[in-house]
């Protein structure tokens, strides 16, 4: 029986994926679930994948842990294929952008807050940093 080494090559099973990934099969088959990743079948029914399933999966990642849904992504994902943006998607890559930064700057208020506690309190006992003391919590007393 001969193979086609190149076409070896150039694809992966769904077990080789997710290790090279780091992403459970489980999610790999939620990702193909919500249409969010393709994958081809072998007679036997195995899932497989181009190699550049990696490089997709690591951008599901990122626009996921960036707060897209799937939804979201669902939208995005095949201007990416196609190399070019419909209206919807450049609204919504717009939308998303601006919420994002959003996040960055409450993100960079509250570690300058916290720089702050860092600095007041560098050394200092609870009794002498109001910031590691709080103060008495008001219980309610019950009739």
């Amino acid at each position: 029986m001969t193979t086609d080494t190149s076409r070896e090559r150039s694809v992966i099973r769904i077990g080789d994926l997710a290790a090279k990934t780091g992403v459970s099969t489980r999610a790999l088959r939620y990702y193909e679930e919500q249409g969010l990743l393709p994958a081809a079948r072998t007679g036997g029914g195995q899932r497989f994948y181009p190699e550049a399933a990696v490089d997709r999966v690591g951008l599901i990642q990122d626009l996921f842990a960036a707060g897209l849904s799937s939804r979201s992504l669902s939208v995005l994902l095949p201007c990416v294929d196609a190399q070019e943006a419909t209206d919807e998607a450049m609204t919504l890559l717009r939308t998303e952008r601006d919420r994002i930064d959003r996040q960055i700057r409450e993100l960079i208020t509250t570690r300058d807050r916290l720089d702050q506690v860092i600095e007041e309190c560098a050394g200092a006992s609870p009794a002498t940093c109001g910031h590691l003391v709080y103060p008495p919590v008001a219980q309610t007393v019950r009739a």
